[in-house]
């Protein structure tokens, strides 16, 4: 991309990338008010992290529950698609970023990270570093606009394997992170322990 094409993208979307950043330095902002870590506990920038059980875990930029950030952001591209589809494009992105980025704040207060202690696996959990809040915003972005662009039936797909293959792999996935918040099943808890490697 030539330095020309760069400024007349940067031109054209401008209004679209002021919004996002400023969304992004308002969620960090909360976040670190609220006394979340910008980097994690060792201070570190982190690319990747994809032990589970790990205390590293949602502390980078990427970790194997960016995969359901990602199914995020084509969910909000269909629910206000169907809600919302006489909206321009421009405002159904930055309503499905500001949802994001509430979830975000929300996930990381004292009973979201409580609860998830309580019923699920993530024993240990600590909430999110900034970074990764931040990180996990960008991605269910790219989600979105991932569904804009694909068939619904490439969508759908995808996000069907993702969940497959993050079920098979760390034995989680957005679907089960939502059964064990609300209505956790002490079965898929157990089966869900069993993959955790021995000390």
């Amino acid at each position: 991309m030539s330095w020309r094409t760069a400024m007349n993208f940067i031109r054209q979307y401008r209004w679209i990338l002021i919004s996002f950043a400023t969304i992004c330095a308002i969620t960090a902002g909360i976040e670190l008010a609220m006394g979340r870590l910008p980097f994690g506990p060792d201070g570190r920038i982190g690319l990747w992290e994809g032990d589970i059980w790990s205390s590293e875990q949602s502390q980078r930029i990427a970790d194997p529950y960016t995969f359901s950030h990602m199914i995020h952001g084509m969910l909000f591209y269909g629910f206000l698609w169907l809600v919302a589809r006489n909206l321009p494009l421009r405002y159904r992105f930055i309503a499905a970023v500001l949802l994001e980025a509430a979830w975000e704040v929300l996930e990381n207060s004292p009973i979201i990270i409580n609860r998830y202690r309580e019923v699920t696996i993530s024993l240990g959990y600590v909430g999110d570093s900034v970074l990764n809040s931040v990180s996990d915003i960008c991605f269910a972005s790219l989600g979105f606009l991932f569904a804009w662009r694909a068939r619904l039936w490439v969508t759908i797909s995808v996000i069907i394997a993702m969940e497959v293959g993050t079920a098979l792999w760390v034995r989680d996935n957005l679907i089960l992170n939502i059964i064990m918040l609300v209505h956790p099943i002490e079965a898929i808890k157990q089966w869900q322990s069993a993959g955790r490697p021995l000390p």
